[in-house]
């Protein structure tokens, strides 16, 4: 197989492969060394699967978006984090009293505007300035995380309503609501990236940005929209995970930026831009879902989850330089 196919095989389909063998030797490893007596591939444990995959995959599908645009955001983690504040806080505003549980809505959208907001902000910056994405998010991923707790102190943020746990608790056909997020989400984005107009100009700008420039595209305004995408992503991430368990720390959400990076690399999408799949996006997530609940299942602490996926993210990196043409040449010391 030729170097190029080879490549696209591995971005696109391997990560399904690697999800099998995942689920083959978890299941036989299981059946030895598990302290539990379900089995892994259980269909309660599977549906559970999917709904834990939630948080990290919605914020997922954003981040393949920004990094097919050549960018980077590491600022996910504390939009979620702020995001979830304002939820969970303005459904006990004084404002809002007369409104019972029409608050809800009310405070989903100011959740949902605060992502937006706070993606906005991140997409100027990069655009006005021409400052790279990683200086720019890595700055904001700061900032924003000191909002958070200037907002509430190092106290934790509480409100449980009955009717909005019961919406994130609820299961139709067998799919709790996360997971259905999740799915509408892949199939949005998907969408997006696949059959407008935009996403074709994410790949042309992260594969090429100054051909892109040339063949008139807005590339400034362009990543402006994706940033608030992503910014979205990471807020309704919060409205499902938070709707249900009504409590937030004030650093709930860190670490996030490298889990949602790790998924979209396995995935198959290049950190250096133009090329990247929505679907392989979700087939990177679920693998490190599996990951960290197969290895749980046999006795694993989190130190060796962490480990082991550390060092498989740094052998797909290598076999992605290897296959890659853009990654074949040594570096020049």
């Amino acid at each position: 197989m030729e170097a190029g196919n080879l490549s696209k095989f591995l971005k696109n389909g391997a990560i399904w492969g690697f999800i099998v063998i995942e689920l083959i030797f978890f299941s036989v490893a299981g059946e030895f060394m598990s302290l539990s007596d379900k089995a892994f591939m259980d269909v309660d444990n599977m549906l559970l699967l999917l709904k834990q995959s939630a948080p990290i995959g919605i914020i997922a599908m954003g981040m393949t978006i920004i990094m097919v645009n050549g960018n980077i955001d590491l600022s996910v983690g504390a939009i979620f984090a702020l995001s979830a504040v304002i939820l969970l806080d303005s459904l006990t505003w004084t404002v809002f009293a007369g409104l019972g549980d029409w608050v809800i809505p009310v405070s989903w959208a100011l959740a949902l505007l605060t992502g937006v907001g706070l993606g906005a902000i991140n997409g100027f910056i990069v655009w006005k300035t021409g400052v790279d994405a990683f200086i720019v998010t890595l700055g904001s991923m700061l900032g924003f995380r000191g909002l958070v707790f200037m907002y509430n102190g190092e106290t934790p943020t509480s409100s449980l309503n009955w009717t909005l746990v019961d919406f994130a608790e609820a299961q139709f056909l067998g799919l709790h609501t996360a997971t259905w997020f999740l799915a509408i989400v892949t199939l949005v984005m998907w969408y997006l990236m696949t059959r407008t107009v935009h996403g074709r100009n994410a790949y042309a700008i992260g594969d090429n940005r100054d051909a892109a420039v040339n063949a008139g595209i807005k590339v400034g305004p362009h990543m402006l929209i994706n940033f608030m995408i992503i910014g979205f992503l990471a807020a309704l991430s919060a409205v499902v995970f938070y709707s249900e368990s009504g409590s937030v720390n004030p650093n709930d959400g860190q670490l996030y930026e490298l889990w949602v990076i790790t998924a979209v690399v396995l995935g198959g999408t290049k950190l250096t831009g133009g090329a990247g799949s929505i679907v392989s996006t979700l087939g990177g997530v679920l693998a490190i879902q599996l990951l960290r609940k197969g290895l749980g299942h046999i006795g694993a602490d989190t130190s060796t989850v962490n480990l082991v996926i550390g060092l498989i993210l740094i052998a797909v990196l290598f076999l992605d330089r290897q296959l890659n043409t853009k990654g074949k040449e040594e570096l020049k010391l």
